[in-house]
């Protein structure tokens, strides 16, 4: 099956596409089918800011697979329904954010969990609990049991 239009984004933002029977490196992906499937469900656009995200963010282009473009679109989607007006007005803010997320260390931790969960639902978690606290309600800080840990 052809993905052209994905193939495009994905070269658009400099990711190689590998074989199948290639472990990716740094800003390649093996993933062409993913993007394709987040363009039939979201939309072209949308599908570009994932791919924009991933490859301009901090060290996130260094393990591009399946599970961390959903959890990226998942987490776009997330910021458009409790962020509206920093998604349409101040992106930058967003990818700041984004930025300072080790996604490759995220999914790292995550590997405790293959076969027990959805590992795109687990780093999607991971990743809003550092949103809200960075731009969530700070009242809950009050009880936060990590505030008293090293």
């Amino acid at each position: 099956m052809k993905h052209d239009l994905a193939e495009a984004i994905l070269k658009e933002f400099d990711i190689q596409i590998v074989p199948a029977n290639v472990v990716p490196g740094p800003k390649q992906t093996r993933a062409v089918a993913t993007i394709s499937r987040i363009i039939r469900r979201y939309g072209e656009e949308h599908a570009r800011f994932v791919v924009m995200t991933i490859a301009e963010t901090g060290n996130n282009d260094c393990h591009i697979d399946e599970t961390s473009m959903w959890t990226v679109s998942d987490i776009i989607l997330a910021f458009w329904k409790n962020y509206p007006d920093l998604m349409a007005n101040h992106p930058s803010k967003f990818l700041e954010f984004f930025d300072g997320v080790p996604v490759g260390m995220l999914q790292f931790w995550l590997i405790g969990l293959d076969g027990i969960t959805s590992k795109r639902a687990a780093l999607t978690g991971l990743i809003w609990e550092r949103a809200c606290r960075v731009f969530g309600e700070r009242q809950g800080d009050l009880l936060d049991d990590r505030r008293m840990r090293a």
